[in-house]
């Protein structure tokens, strides 16, 4: 349990400037986990009917908590794999340590640790780690969006038929096929394509940098979209709910990110 809440003064920009720096330092340690085991043979374990977990899930977790108390020591902690609930206190690390389990267990290598600094309702600082890939995506607020540390932009795409959309499908996708297909079908239809990457913090980066016009999802969870949301935003994007008058909230049921331009017509595109 974090310290008393109550006495936790809010960070400086000169510190969060500081934090960030350090949370890159203890996301790139965490991910050579991921590609020391990429090779190994992988514990597979099921939380759901399809829902994976595996060791490696389970050991980035533990290091990347044990560098951030070390870093925030008052701060208290949303990860994946021992979260006992989904609502953050007044600062709080959102860590999902490997988006994309499944691709893992595949070795597919769209795979992600995603961390994100949560303070006074709002993320602060996020970074996205593909190490496979070795692309570090970083993000403090007002200080602009990076990939290896060059500058970001979302597209400037405005038509939806030229636009390269992401999806993804929630854990609970069978109960939820009627909602889905909708949108789905649409979408296919109205825009130069679909992709499905499998890791939500992969598609929000993506679209951050540009190379996703817009990501939509339903069902995710906090640690699958916190620090992907505000890479979008401080790339010059836009994130709301599927609705574009309903303001995205961290664990929102779905959620609509876009280069901006086309956020309205990608909104219309997949209206229930």
């Amino acid at each position: 349990m974090a310290a008393d809440q109550k006495n936790i003064q809010p960070l400086s920009r000169a510190q969060l400037v500081d934090i960030a720096a350090q949370t890159q330092k203890a996301v790139l340690k965490a991910g050579e986990i991921i590609r020391e085991q990429w090779s190994q043979p992988k514990d597979i374990r099921h939380k759901g009917r399809i829902d994976l977990v595996t060791q490696t899930d389970l050991q980035v977790e533990a290091l990347l908590k044990e560098e951030l108390q070390t870093l925030l020591p008052e701060a208290e902690f949303l990860a994946e794999e021992s979260a006992q609930n989904l609502s953050p206190g007044p600062v709080t690390w959102v860590i999902d340590p490997l988006d994309g389990t499944t691709n893992f267990a595949h070795n597919i290598p769209f795979v992600a640790v995603s961390v994100a600094l949560w303070q006074q309702n709002r993320i602060e600082t996020g970074c996205v780690y593909l190490p496979i890939i070795g692309e570090l995506f970083h993000a403090t607020r007002g200080k602009g969006a990076f990939l290896n540390d060059q500058p970001i932009r979302v597209s400037r795409q405005t038509d939806l038929e030229q636009a390269l959309v992401a999806t993804g499908f929630p854990y609970s996708v069978r109960e939820r096929i009627d909602e889905i297909m909708p949108a789905f079908s649409a979408a296919l239809s109205r825009t130069r394509g679909l992709r499905r990457l499998g890791s939500a913090a992969i598609d929000l980066a993506y679209t951050a940098c540009g190379r996703f016009e817009g990501f939509y999802e339903l069902g995710l969870k906090p640690w699958d979209t916190a620090a992907g949301w505000l890479l979008v935003e401080e790339a010059g994007g836009t994130v709301s709910q599927f609705n574009p008058e309903e303001a995205y909230f961290l664990g929102a049921d779905s959620i609509l990110a876009s280069n901006g331009a086309s956020h309205n017509a990608l909104a219309a595109c997949i209206a229930p």
